[in-house]
């Protein structure tokens, strides 16, 4: 257990297990230990669990808000077999942290890869999962956006400071939006670390991306029965102009599976980032809202 100075926020840990051994999953945990209410906020393929602090720390008063680092990603230890890299690696790890926080149901919010994840265990029989937010994700993955990911993930250069790996964050994640310079800021000094020859490092595996290329060859076909499972209230949110959720799989969406409330969320690509009033209000209403 870590103190990152905030009193609000404790980083924490939970020991999972792949096919190669034992690993180290990373987690925050925002709000009071003993809050029934549980919000899980799950971030996307490159990404990691800071990416929602300023959601967990608007939400933490009213939700225990817990953000995973999924393994080979944030402060979470990488794989010794890369192999093993997938969803159905993330999801046996998310099983063992939900068994560990100790409570009947949680929330989930997911991004992206976040948000499959998400899918697949809302699917499950017995689920705990009773509110599910999926975040510019859904069964069809673009082709366009496969590329746009698979051009950047795992060849991410080293930087000779942070002003330089800013510049290439911006630029790769670019369809969050308008941000400010502190939120660029933020999303560049946690997603970095110092490598052994003194320069900078994304910080996760770059053999992610090995998983991603066979992750997405499942296509469509494999994803659809997955979402068409889903029985709890469901929320889609989709970026304005994002290039991996399309118009047409939303409409498809909302007409099938958990038949969602769906949200767009204008002068934003992939993905909406939870880091103004307006995206924090939408998961807000959303979860407080009455059952449909």
């Amino acid at each position: 257990m870590a103190d990152t100075g905030n009193p609000e926020c404790i980083e924490r840990t939970v020991c999972c297990a792949s096919p190669g051994g034992l690993h180290r999953m990373a987690y925050t945990e925002w709000g009071a230990r003993d809050n029934p209410r549980v919000l899980v906020c799950a971030h996307g393929l490159s990404r990691n669990a800071r990416d929602f602090d300023d959601l967990a720390r608007a939400l933490c008063a009213d939700y225990r808000v817990i953000c995973p680092d999924v393994v080979g990603r944030g402060q979470s230890d990488w794989l010794n077999d890369p192999g093993n890299y997938g969803i159905r690696q993330y999801v046996a790890d998310m099983i063992v942290l939900l068994a560990r926080l100790d409570v009947e149901t949680v929330h989930w919010l997911g991004t992206s890869m976040g948000g499959l994840i998400g899918m697949v265990l809302a699917s499950l029989d017995g689920t705990s999962i009773d509110r599910l937010l999926l975040n510019d994700v859904g069964p069809v993955i673009s082709p366009e956006s496969i590329k746009r990911i698979g051009d950047y993930i795992g060849r991410a250069p080293r930087f000779d400071s942070l002003a330089d790996a800013e510049q290439y964050i911006r630029l790769v994640s670019a369809p969050f939006g308008p941000l400010s310079d502190a939120q660029w800021r933020h999303l560049t000094s946690t997603s970095v670390r110092q490598a052994p020859d003194g320069r900078l490092e994304m910080r996760y595996d770059p053999a992610i991306a090995e998983s991603f290329v066979r992750d997405a060859a499942l296509g469509e076909a494999g994803l659809w029965p997955i979402y068409d499972r889903i029985r709890c209230p469901t929320l889609v949110l989709r970026g304005a102009t994002s290039d991996l959720l399309g118009v047409d799989t939303v409409r498809a969406m909302a007409a099938r599976g958990p038949r969602p409330q769906v949200v767009e969320v204008a002068g934003v690509g992939h993905a909406p980032m939870f880091m103004d009033a307006v995206q924090i209000g939408l998961v807000r209403d959303f979860l407080s809202s009455p059952a449909r």
